[in-house]
């Protein structure tokens, strides 16, 4: 089962819903049966290739970002402590 349906409203084409079931989308289309529509599409499987990684290797030389700071409302620099929830305020 490779399909779904997909519920629109007919005035502005603007997609209410994506349904598993046609059932729900006939419900959905129930609600305002004057502007709502519902169309079948077809989902195309493709080819699914699975990559691991083999090694776990960082450039040389890279050591991370520096600690974080920011221009508050032009009040200062807020800057982030390391490893912690706190913000200190410069």
């Amino acid at each position: 089962m490779h399909d779904y349906w997909v519920v629109l409203d007919k005035t502005t084409g603007r997609v209410i819903a994506h349904c598993g079931e046609e059932c729900d989308a006939l419900i959905l289309v129930s609600f305002d049966k004057d502007r709502r529509i519902y169309r079948k599409v077809k989902f195309i499987v493709d080819q699914i290739i699975d990559i691991t990684s083999t090694t776990d290797k960082q450039l040389p030389g890279q050591i991370g970002l520096p600690t974080g700071k920011e221009k508050f409302n032009g009040i200062g620099q807020l800057k982030l402590v390391e490893n912690t929830d706190q913000i200190i305020v410069t």
